[in-house]
Order: C-alpha cells, then sequence, then structure tokens
C-alpha cells in the first residue's frame, strides 16, 4: 500500500478517489442499467429491499440474485396493484452479479483503475463476489440503515472491502453515503448467516451496540469513488427530493480468506467467484 494512503485507510477506514469515472463512464453504466430494469417483466417476481429488521424477508428469489441479476424494489412504490410507475422508477437496486454476468458492469468492474486501487488498499489476490446498482430514486429512495458490510460478507480474517462509485452527484438533500471515520476499529458486530433450511437470521459477535460518533456526510460529484473497510458503519437517509442518485458498489474479498459456508451469499460450481 503507498504510505499515506495506507494510514489514512487505516485510520479512518475509507478513502475517497475524486474524478475516478468520467462522466461518460457514468452515463453508460446508468443507460445499462435502465435497460435492464425495462426489459424487466412486472409480471415477474416482485421482491422489496428493506433494512428494517422487524419486516425483513428472505425468499428463494432473494437468495438466488447472490449469483444472478435480480431486480428489488421500494417498499414505498409497490401496492397491492403491483408497481407505482415505471420498472425504473420503482426500483431500489440491482444485484448481485452484474460485475460477473453483465459485459458493460464486467469491463467497468475489472477495469486496471480498480485494480490498481484494490492493490493500494491492501487487496494482494482479490475477487469479486458482490455488486449493486443503486438508484435512490426520487421521493421513494429508502433508508439503508447504519451497518458494516463484513455482517454480511464476512471471511476469516475480515478482508472485504466495499468500492461505492457515486454515478450522479449526492448529497444530504437526496441520500448520500454517511460514515463514521475510525468506527472500523471497533470490530465487527454481527453476522448475517444462512441457516440449513435457507432461512436468515443474525448472529451477534458483540453486545455492544455499533459506536457512530461524530459521522460525516460524503457529499460527492458524480465520478467519485468511495473505498471503505468492511467493518465501518455506514448509512444513507431516504431520498425525498427530486433529485435521482444513481450509484454502483462492488464488494472484494481476499482469495486466500476462510470463507464460511453459512454466509448467505455463495459461488456455484457453474458461477464461481473470479478475480480481475
Amino acid at each position: 500500500m503507498d504510505g499515506i494512503l495506507s494510514e489514512k485507510f487505516q485510520r479512518e477506514g475509507y478513502l475517497v478517489f475524486d474524478d475516478f469515472v468520467s462522466s461518460r463512464q457514468c452515463q453508460a453504466l446508468i443507460d445499462r442499467a435502465l435497460e435492464i430494469t425495462e426489459a424487466h417483466s412486472q409480471e415477474g417476481p416482485i421482491s422489496m429491499f428493506t433494512t428494517a429488521e422487524d419486516r425483513r424477508a428472505t425468499d428463494e428469489y432473494f437468495m438466488k440474485s447472490g449469483r444472478d441479476i435480480s431486480l428489488f424494489f421500494e417498499e414505498e412504490a409497490v401496492d397491492k396493484g403491483g408497481l407505482l410507475g415505471s420498472t425504473s422508477e420503482a426500483c431500489n437496486k440491482i444485484g448481485h452479479a452484474l460485475h460477473d454476468l453483465d459485459p458493460v458492469f464486467s469491463e467497468f468492474s475489472r477495469a486496471s483503475s480498480v485494480r490498481e486501487v484494490s492493490r493500494k488498499i491492501g487487496l494482494v489476490d482479490p475477487v469479486l463476489i458482490q455488486s449493486m446498482f443503486i438508484f435512490k430514486n426520487p421521493k421513494v429512495g429508502g433508508r439503508v440503515d447504519w451497518h458494516q458490510d463484513a455482517c454480511f460478507l464476512y471471511t476469516d480474517p475480515i478482508t472485504v472491502k466495499g468500492f461505492w462509485f457515486a454515478l450522479e452527484d449526492a448529497d444530504r438533500e437526496n441520500g448520500c453515503l454517511w460514515v463514521a471515520p475510525g468506527g472500523h476499529r471497533q470490530g465487527l458486530k454481527r453476522r448475517f448467516i444462512r441457516g440449513e433450511d435457507a432461512d436468515t437470521h443474525f448472529v451477534s459477535l458483540d453486545s455492544a451496540p455499533i459506536e457512530v460518533d461524530d459521522p460525516i456526510p460524503l457529499e460527492v460529484p458524480a465520478g467519485t469513488l468511495v473505498v471503505f473497510d468492511g467493518c465501518l458503519p455506514h448509512f444513507s437517509s431516504a431520498n425525498r427530493s427530486q433529485r435521482r442518485r444513481c450509484a454502483y458498489t462492488l464488494h472484494m474479498i481476499e482469495r486466500s480468506a476462510d470463507y464460511p459456508a453459512d454466509n448467505w451469499l455463495r459461488p456455484t460450481l457453474d458461477r464461481p467467484w473470479r478475480g480481475f
């Protein structure tokens, strides 16, 4: 790792790279995501995204999405009659294998510039295991509560790193990311695991709640890359503005780390994880 970047990443748990993605690349990813959503039949399953544990449901559609391209919708954009508006206007995110199964996202995810950043933050032989296109649509874009990515993508030792690409301007009004600098040093608080019957639940690793001291908003323009440690607490508020806030996220782990079989996300024989 580069000395200055290494110290900052270890101290604060995240890095911000300005002007990392060109406006042309941002638009290309947005256009491709819109193509995917509009090709999705509204007659198919409507799986809603929520971070509220009392309303969280794990279904077969969600479990298969780990190695597929699946759509998840905003709770406020769905009623008993179906979607309120177009597919793209109601969509929360597309997940979770765009980086492997879609040529446009795969090429972007495996760019030499992305590989170089993974090296700078200490990954030696990374594999790309999860990706999401997040719409954060106007008025209905839902809140994502404080969480740690390693909760959902656990390895021993913990090696997961998140890459968050702002494809549109992000600010407090349209639900930008908030982070707790240095919060990764408190360690992982819990794990999200898959049971024997494909049910999922959380297991506590630390009875103390996530500590969020002096959180800061990452108000960044389109084209910015934010990289964060898997234990860094982060969240985003609901988007009640008139402006969308698209982003693309990518997660990597070290190939040599132990990946427990009770993680919800698993590779398959026909779709194994790949590196760069």
